[in-house]
């Protein structure tokens, strides 16, 4: 049997900034064709690192429920639509940007002043409208990190002046592959994985693959490198919690509800899927200006992305 390869099938960026990437890995054992797929999918969405804003500072504002003076949006539809915003760090310190504007204006991405190790991807990405002459002026603060991060773990606590915002640093949005079994002219049997993957534009599909296989040799690297702790006592062992439910510590607004949804869910203070997942179906239509539309969009949408029926 010839020795597994992977090739590119397809690249392609859509309107919207995401990057398709189809892969062929070919040539490999039974059974292998699924191990691999699992492998790759768990980490390409779990363990690759991405840069986010995880607060901001506006000026004269204290907290999110203040409003800004000629400004068309709340602090709450302004901070949804900053998680919209792509970034690319060649550092993984934390940063920091700028903005200073006079209205009337429209307030887009590109209007942030970010250092030379930061790239905005998508800079007309829309952030909010000025409609009078006053002027606005936002700090952010940009940090590199690993899957979701809530508001409350976010910051320390020399910058309690900024709004924190709940974090996605996941630069890959979704991942699908497909195993298929190939017979020879000898009929022996092989299996080739079909890979499909989709970032949010601050990397490619390619580089995505690179980063998860480093990531995956680095781990058995040291399993073969034999680098395992010999002084484990027995309260150590006992002392491992289990995992929690991966859903729990999701932000809400990966679900990308509508704004009355995801405003009725904040008030509540419903941040992420364990909380609402705490909450029964009647339970949920009974929250203020919740009503069964709502209720019905986030069922829909806790089927459909994550798997989740409520009962």
């Amino acid at each position: 049997m010839n020795h597994p390869y992977i090739k590119c099938l397809k690249s392609e960026r859509t309107e919207s900034g995401v990057i398709f990437g189809q892969f062929l890995i070919n040539s490999l054992r039974p059974g292998q064709g699924l191990t691999i797929g699992n492998l790759l999918r768990r980490v390409l969405l779990g363990d690759l690192g991405g840069t986010s804003i995880t607060g901001i500072r506006i000026a004269g504002l204290r907290d999110e429920f203040s409003i800004i003076t000629g400004v068309r949006e709340d602090i709450l539809e302004i901070l949804l639509n900053l998680k919209g915003i792509v970034l690319r760090s060649k550092i993984p310190e934390p940063q920091f940007g700028h903005l200073k504007i006079q209205g009337p204006a429209i307030i887009t991405a590109s209007l942030i002043q970010v250092p030379s190790t930061l790239e905005i991807i998508n800079p007309n990405h829309y952030i909010a409208t000025i409609s009078t002459n006053n002027l606005v002026e936002i700090e952010f603060k940009f940090e590199y990190g690993t899957g979701y991060q809530l508001a409350s773990q976010s910051l320390s606590k020399k910058s309690e002046d900024f709004l924190k915002i709940d974090a996605i640093f996941m630069p890959v949005k979704k991942v699908d592959f497909k195993v298929e079994t190939l017979y020879d002219n000898s009929n022996n049997l092989s299996e080739r994985l079909l890979l499909d993957i989709w970032t949010n534009g601050s990397l490619t599909p390619e580089e995505a693959i690179y980063q998860a296989s480093h990531s995956i040799i680095e781990l058995f690297g040291t399993f073969i490198d034999n680098n395992f702790p010999t002084n484990l006592t027995e309260s150590t062992i006992n002392g491992f919690s289990l995992p929690t439910d991966p859903y729990t510590n999701i932000a809400i607004e990966e679900l990308q509800l509508s704004v009355r949804a995801y405003n009725c869910l904040k008030r509540a203070q419903i941040n992420t899927i364990g909380d609402l997942l705490e909450y029964s179906p009647e339970k949920l239509q009974q929250l203020k200006n919740f009503g069964r539309k709502s209720a019905d969009e986030v069922f829909v949408t806790l089927k459909t992305k994550l798997g989740i029926i409520l009962k």
